[in-house]
């Protein structure tokens, strides 16, 4: 027998590759499965954005292989969706590198940039490929804590007293998954203050900051922050293009051109009726994401309502596509989930997945219809 790879011990399969097998067997049994645990949204993708797809297919050299930095115009798109939203201004020649998929762009950022024994800031509760990632490049995962008393951000104070001399990169994502925590200007600042005090280079995974929120933020913004930051990006949420994989890394030219040189050995550039598409979307006007939040704001009041009949308590202030609650007193997550997949057939994602201090949570998404969430709420009803 081939033995795997000693880099595999320490990392289990993606938690939803493996019990989505179970909800799909249920389903596949005959039972109602009233799926919401992932984040994989369900409405369609803009139609001009279709448009520009198939307008692209027949363009001459539509066929070929792709720029590994991504076409001109599409960095371009990129460009001017962060100037018009985030208020941000890139080099679309020099500051921007588009990615297949955020999440893949994770692991580019750790190869590029990690070494064996090096050690990584990662948020508990956070998103678990931050933690996987990390222990399958040989790096070592050090968790910092967010709770709902410090408001699900970072206690830097705190953090500047441990010993940072081995840490390479710290993880943030604001607005945050799973807990909807919003990040703001003060923070970042902190961060890339943080950043250049222990030369620590800060990442922020950032594709949920157009959800049920009104003031979009980059921490870009945030004064030299280009020194010391990057920023992933992703129009899988906002623009309801999760299975396109397109996503995007800025920063300054010498970071994005560290990741280049993994990137460049990983993938031959992205088919160009995709990146058409992308190009598209962006340069949409702030319409789409109203539209777009008036449907997950009525699906969100419907998810309030069945936390409430499962005495669940939801946390204040959140944005983005999910709903974060605590779960009754004397429960665990794990239990209080298969208990919900197995009686009622409603399934949601376990908050001890993201981490610790996620045990005493669970996590409702909103990709699912209200006519889904309103079945869910007649169940337990009865």
């Amino acid at each position: 027998m081939i033995a795997q790879a000693n880099r595999l011990n320490q990392v289990k399969e993606y938690y939803f590759s493996s019990k989505l097998r179970e909800v799909r067997a249920m389903a596949a049994a005959g039972k109602d499965i009233i799926n919401l645990g992932i984040g994989s949204p369900d409405l369609p993708p803009p139609p001009q954005v279709i448009s520009a797809l198939n307008e692209a297919l027949v363009n001459n050299g539509a066929h070929q292989y792709q720029p590994y930095k991504g076409t001109a115009d599409f960095r371009e798109a990129i460009a001017e969706f962060y100037q018009n939203h985030y208020q941000v201004q890139l080099d679309p020649d020099k500051e921007i590198l588009p990615l297949m998929g955020s999440k893949e762009g994770i692991t580019h950022i750790s190869m590029a940039f990690l070494n064996e024994g090096d050690e990584v800031l990662i948020p508990n509760p956070g998103y678990p490929t931050y933690s996987s990632v990390t222990e399958l490049v040989g790096a070592k995962a050090v968790y910092y804590d967010l709770n709902a008393e410090g408001n699900w951000m970072p206690n830097l104070k705190d953090l500047a007293q441990k010993d940072l001399s081995k840490v390479k990169i710290m993880w943030v994502n604001y607005p945050n998954m799973p807990t909807g925590a919003s990040g703001n200007d003060s923070l970042f600042e902190e961060l890339v203050a943080f950043a250049k005090a222990h030369e620590i280079l800060i990442v922020n995974d950032n594709p949920y900051s157009f959800i049920l929120n009104d003031n979009p933020k980059s921490i870009l913004k945030a004064k030299g922050a280009k020194e010391v930051v990057l920023e992933l990006n992703s129009l899988s949420k906002s623009f309801n293009m999760a299975g396109w994989r397109i996503g995007m890394l800025c920063g300054s030219e010498k970071n994005l051109n560290t990741v280049l040189k993994v990137k460049t050995n990983m993938d031959s550039g992205m088919f160009y009726p995709l990146q058409a598409g992308a190009a598209s979307a962006l340069r949409l006007n702030g319409n789409w994401f109203s539209s777009q939040n008036e449907i997950y704001q009525q699906r969100k009041n419907k998810v309030l309502e069945l936390a409430k009949a499962l005495d669940c308590v939801p946390e204040k202030d959140q944005i983005g596509m999910f709903v974060w609650a605590k779960i009754p007193q004397g429960k665990t997550a794990e239990g209080f989930v298969d208990f919900l997949l197995n009686k009622y057939h409603i399934f949601t994602a376990p908050g001890f997945i993201f981490g610790s201090n996620g045990e005493d949570y669970i996590r409702f998404s909103l990709c699912a219809t209200e006519e889904n969430i309103e079945r869910a709420i007649k169940r337990i009803e009865k």
